[in-house]
């Protein structure tokens, strides 16, 4: 009879780590708002930080560690996860363990430093952003690609790329010089060679009249207005320029909506009342559309332009001196009228 109470006994405890088992490696576990949710898992992470990233996505946090330890499951595999509602625990642990190549799309644009573009990348990417740019202010490689340490931010193109959440640092900047190479194909490097600039010359440019106009249909008409000033020995006396190198000595976030005559008197490289030529470097990060702008001028006999007060964003374009004086005077004129002073 002992015996027989032993088997039972057995068979009991046989069924209930069983249901156990079941519980904790079958049962969905997995609960969302949605189908399916992404989830980016980083290098060299252990599986207590592991679950505090899945919290929010599991039912029970605690089952799903269990299971990684009936799993003998300690290291998963680092990038992005597809995660899919009502999965159970094991799928999830396999799903991890596995790893699956997802790619990231990592969009950026408009950004002004080196500094700004690693903070943008570092929330789309695993690296931070001070190992993002301790690795693209590298200057064996700046110097290696043509670049300076001033014109650096040319390399990188605004557009949306697909990549991997942890690629590191130095595999962005190889994917970042085999897109400017791709952009800058013959056809391109054939236009800015019949315009007497570089590359990297119309980026620097083309950051210039992206900061003159939020117009892009005047983008072309602006080019055309410097390339003639270039072509002639003038100075280019580009607004945006002095309001750069204003800042940049005296302090980046110093709001100017009237450049007046301290301004221009600041002594920089990328003040252009006072130096002729391109400054050393963008002023912007320059967009696509005023690269395409500055390849594919407007051909006309404008030299100076100023803006129309009252159509923000324009702008009046003259062949003489005379009359752009007239124009400024007027556009200075509306200015005092509605107390803009500096």
């Amino acid at each position: 009879m002992k015996k027989y109470k032993f088997v039972i006994a057995g068979l009991a405890f046989i069924f209930v780590v069983a249901f156990i088992l079941n519980s904790l490696l079958f049962i969905p576990n997995v609960n969302l708002k949605q189908k399916q949710v992404y989830i980016d898992v980083p290098q060299h992470i252990n599986t207590d930080s592991l679950t505090k990233i899945l919290a929010p996505f599991v039912k029970s946090p605690l089952t799903f560690k269990l299971a990684c330890r009936i799993k003998r499951f300690k290291k998963p595999y680092p990038g992005r996860h597809l995660i899919k509602n009502l999965m159970n625990n094991n799928n999830l642990i396999n799903t991890l363990r596995i790893g699956q190549k997802i790619e990231v799309k990592l969009t950026f644009n408009n950004k002004n430093s080196l500094a700004a573009l690693a903070g943008t990348v570092s929330h789309q990417i695993e690296p931070d952003s001070l190992t993002l740019l301790r690795v693209m202010s590298d200057r064996d490689f700046i110097r290696k690609k043509g670049f300076t340490p001033d014109n650096i931010l040319l390399m990188y193109i605004p557009n949306t790329y697909r990549l991997y959440y942890n690629t590191t640092p130095e595999q962005f900047s190889a994917k970042m010089w085999r897109a400017y190479q791709q952009f800058w194909n013959g056809k391109r490097r054939s236009q800015a060679k019949k315009l007497g600039l570089t590359p990297i010359e119309v980026g620097i440019l083309a950051s210039i009249i992206q900061k003159e106009s939020t117009k892009k249909s005047e983008l072309p008409r602006i080019a055309g207005v410097y390339l003639n000033r270039l072509k002639k020995g003038m100075l280019l006396q580009a607004d945006p320029t002095v309001v750069y190198a204003y800042q940049q000595k005296y302090g980046k976030d110093l709001i100017i909506k009237r450049v007046l005559n301290k301004h221009k008197a600041v002594d920089s490289p990328y003040n252009t009342y006072k130096y002729a030529g391109l400054p050393p470097g963008p002023i912007c990060m320059p967009d696509i559309q005023s690269i395409k702008a500055v390849l594919n001028p407007e051909k006309h006999s404008f030299y100076y332009f100023v803006a129309d007060f009252n159509k923000p964003g324009y702008h009046f374009f003259s062949k003489t001196l005379s009359e752009h004086n007239k124009r400024a005077g007027q556009y200075h004129h509306r200015l005092n009228q509605e107390g803009i002073y500096h």
